[in-house]
C-alpha cells in the first residue's frame, strides 16, 4: 500500500498543470472529393475561458505553410485562412469548452495531403499536436459489368459449337463402324 502512494506521489508532479494537445487519431485517409474531420483534444481547467483560447492549424509543406484554421481570443479569424481552405472547413464550436478541436474540410483535394500541426494556447500554457491526411485521387466509376453472349467463332461457315455438337452426335457411329470394319475383317 505504501508503495503505492509513493507511486502516486511521485507522479502526481507530471499530471498536475501541465497542458496537453493530442490528436484523436495520428493519420487519416480519404479519396479526393470527399469530407473528413480532423480531431484534436486539449487539457482544459475550469477557470479556462473560450475568450482566451488561441488556436493556429497548418499544413506544413516545403514551400509555403497554408493556414486551414485560426481562431483568435475564441474568435474565427477567415482572412488568415490560405485561400486552397476558404469555404471548405468548418469548426465546432460546440466542442471547445470540452478541450475538443473538431475540423471538418468539405471536397477534400489531392493537394491536402501532407502534415498538419495545430497549435492551441490558453491563458495558462500552449501545446501543439501533428496529424497526416492522404487523400488519394478519385476512382473512376467502373461500368458494371454485363454478361452477354458472345458468338463463337465461325469455321466453314459453322459455329464451333454446332461443329462440336454435330461431331460428337456422329463420331460414335463412325467409330463403331470402324471397328466393326477392323473386327470382321481380320476374321
Amino acid at each position: 500500500m505504501v508503495c503505492w502512494i509513493l507511486l502516486l506521489i511521485s507522479l502526481t508532479p507530471f499530471t498536475w498543470g501541465t497542458f496537453v494537445v493530442n490528436v484523436t487519431q495520428s493519420s487519416y485517409q480519404a479519396e479526393e472529393n470527399h469530407d473528413i474531420t480532423l480531431d484534436w483534444t486539449f487539457t482544459t481547467t475550469a477557470h479556462m475561458s473560450l475568450s482566451a483560447v488561441y488556436i493556429f492549424c497548418q499544413l506544413l509543406t516545403e514551400d509555403k505553410d497554408p493556414v486551414l484554421f485560426h481562431l483568435h481570443e475564441g474568435v474565427e479569424v477567415p482572412e488568415s485562412q490560405d485561400k486552397q481552405f476558404s469555404g471548405r472547413v468548418q469548426f465546432d464550436k460546440d466542442v471547445l469548452r470540452e478541450g475538443r478541436l473538431r475540423l471538418h474540410v468539405s471536397r477534400l483535394r489531392t493537394e491536402d495531403s501532407g502534415l498538419y500541426r495545430c497549435e492551441v494556447k490558453t491563458d495558462d500554457d500552449a501545446g501543439s499536436d501533428k496529424c497526416r491526411l492522404k487523400v488519394t485521387a478519385a476512382a473512376d466509376e467502373p461500368e458494371p459489368l454485363r454478361l452477354t453472349e458472345s458468338p463463337e467463332p465461325e469455321i466453314w461457315g459453322l459455329h464451333i459449337g454446332q461443329g462440336l455438337r454435330a461431331a460428337a452426335g456422329f463420331l460414335p457411329p463412325c467409330f463403331i463402324l470402324c471397328f466393326a470394319y477392323l473386327f470382321f475383317k481380320n476374321m
